[in-house]
């Protein structure tokens, strides 16, 4: 375990409401990449990260643990397994000069939640102005959490996955943990 997620304030977190229908936990660290490149270069980028990129804003194809989040028309927010973060650099450092790109290891800067179950998609409207229902299965999107930007990934009709900046977890946290309250009991 990384001696960062062990110091910080969420680090093995859950909540439930209080009849245990919607959850609400900490995600275990991850390998996090920020990925600019050329929609041109992606069919290359498969063999670098192991894993189809798409160039559909909102996509976000996954294969063995890994997932390409599309947030832009040139950029991912790559997640893999913790263990995969330097074999993913010496992959994507193989593109050579014929594939320009950058790509920033941002593992330390977010965290992740999952909010799951029955309301799920509720408890996150009572923050976040988007229509959730709009947003596919296994798609993903930015927006806002109350005041903080969070990035959603839609796992099933009423599981979502959030990462959150560090700085704001503890603040994300405390308005979801309230909004499951609400959920479970019913408000």
């Amino acid at each position: 375990m990384s001696e960062l997620r062990q110091h910080h304030p969420l680090h093995d977190r859950r909540h439930a409401a209080q009849d245990g229908s919607l959850v609400l936990e900490v995600l275990s660290d991850e390998a996090r990449f920020s990925l600019r490149i050329d929609t041109d270069n992606l069919p290359r980028c498969v063999g670098a990260f192991g894993c189809d990129l798409s160039p559909d804003i909102g996509a976000a194809p996954g294969r063995d643990g890994r997932r390409a989040l599309t947030l832009g028309p040139d950029e991912w927010l790559l997640l893999a397994p913790e263990g995969e973060r330097e074999a993913i650099t010496a992959g994507f450092s193989a593109l050579g000069p014929g594939a320009p790109h950058s790509l920033v290891d941002v593992g330390h800067r977010s965290v992740a939640m999952r909010i799951s179950g029955p309301g799920a998609r509720d408890a996150l409207n009572s923050g976040c102005p988007l229509d959730l229902s709009a947003i596919p299965i296994g798609g993903c999107t930015r927006s806002v959490f109350h005041k903080a930007e969070v990035v959603l990934l839609r796992l099933d009709a009423d599981d979502f996955r959030l990462e959150v900046v560090r700085s704001f977890a503890d603040y994300v946290w405390s308005m979801l943990e309230r909004a499951v309250d609400e959920a479970g009991s019913g408000l």
